[in-house]
């Protein structure tokens, strides 16, 4: 019999995979053999001896201590490629998010009253008014599941595509519309883009890649997309770069103190993978990976 931690809320059918040989407990004090979380931040945590394979039900493990894990022998799985799908629509969301003033036009909206709505609208609307993203050019910096889609879905939607990934492999080259256009550097891409959106894991070279720096280059009212990780942007640097207008737009999936709330700056609360068919394909996945391995 094998224990099972749960350290999010998993979906059934991933628990459903593991047989009657496998408790399934959201107890922290048992001596697991197995965890299997979301984003749960597993740093601070004390490791129980018995533990052997911890899968993520998602893409990356920042949230998992792998310094820690690799000194006891402990296997660390996640689930690329699952949640790639809702990551990708949501993007495209914020695209045009970023492009018409979608959220502050319905907030107006919502308070108009009286017989005259529709005269209010058509004095009013002119304030909500954006591009649209036929025609421009979308940055990729990583073309792994998640930035192919991406790619792919913006071509179809009539944008220029140009991406770069030092990791490329020829699978997902094979994979891109032939259209999108690689790059020689991540610098060359956001130097050359009118929408930037980044697809990478947080590491120490990874971490703030989007700096003042490097706003600095890029073409004025460039809008910035950043669903991956909160710390590839550097949010001071893009909080002053919006405020002076040389970003137009900035959406990210992690909200911090220090943007919530200001002009210009859409802030999701880590939406990416927040649909049924993500949160069912990360946990079939990360609980076959504990399974066959344990």
């Amino acid at each position: 019999m094998f224990n099972i931690l749960t350290l999010n809320k998993i979906a059934k059918c991933g628990l459903d995979q593991l047989n009657d040989n496998y408790k399934i407990t959201d107890d922290a004090n048992v001596d697991a053999d197995g965890i299997i979380l979301r984003s749960f931040k597993m740093h601070d945590m004390e490791l129980p001896e018995s533990l052997k394979a911890v899968a993520r039900a998602g893409a990356g493990t920042n949230n998992i201590p792998i310094d820690k894990c690799s000194e006891k022998g402990i296997v660390v799985f996640n689930t690329p490629g699952a949640n790639a799908n809702a990551v990708k629509e949501l993007v495209i969301a914020g695209m045009l998010l970023a492009s018409r003033d979608v959220i502050g036009g319905v907030a107006w909206a919502n308070t108009l009253t009286g017989d005259d709505v529709d005269k209010q609208v058509e004095k009013g609307k002119s304030n909500f008014a954006g591009c649209e993203i036929k025609g421009k050019t979308l940055g990729i910096i990583g073309l792994g599941a998640i930035g192919i889609l991406v790619a792919n879905a913006a071509v179809a939607l009539g944008m220029n595509v140009i991406g770069f990934d030092p990791f490329m492999s020829v699978g997902n080259a094979l994979k891109l519309a032939p259209t999108v256009k690689l790059m020689k550097s991540a610098e060359d891409v956001m130097v050359n883009c009118d929408y930037l959106t980044i697809h990478v894991p947080l590491t120490d070279d990874t971490r703030d890649m989007v700096d003042a720096d490097m706003i600095a280059k890029m073409k004025d009212g460039v809008r910035i997309l950043n669903f991956s990780r909160d710390g590839l942007v550097n949010s001071t640097a893009v909080l002053e770069a919006v405020k002076s207008g040389k970003v137009a737009k900035y959406v990210t999936d992690f909200g911090t103190d220090d943007i919530l709330g200001e002009e210009n700056i859409i802030c999701l609360p880590h939406l990416g993978a927040s649909t049924p068919e993500s949160e069912e394909n990360c946990a079939v996945m990360a609980c076959d990976q504990v399974k066959e391995y344990l």
